[in-house]
């Protein structure tokens, strides 16, 4: 199972996207625990997770959230994808770091 990780804002915008990801990893029959979280709960949850992508809004915090993520692959959602809510591209990404 691959566990992924999503920080935005608050967490909350990127609900949208989870569920989208979610759908895509289903019908392509990867194993996946998804769930998005806000910067400031970062530290709590990135042990929980294979890989931390960031949403657009959070950005500017990468190498403060690289350094509280204890090693885990941290990247950034290409923003063409956030903003459209491509969860299949976006999911296809968190998959090619994570297989790396």
């Amino acid at each position: 199972m691959i566990k992924i990780m999503l920080c935005c804002a608050s967490g909350m915008s990127t609900s949208l996207l989870v569920e989208k990801m979610k759908k895509a990893a289903q019908e392509q029959g990867v194993e996946t625990e998804i769930w998005a979280v806000g910067a400031n709960e970062v530290k709590a949850n990135a042990g929980k997770a294979d890989i931390i992508l960031l949403g657009p809004q959070v950005r500017y915090a990468q190498k403060t959230i690289e350094a509280e993520a204890g090693g885990v692959p941290v990247a950034n959602i290409e923003m063409r994808d956030y903003g459209t809510m491509n969860g299949k591209a976006v999911l296809k990404q968190a998959l090619d770091i994570v297989n790396k």
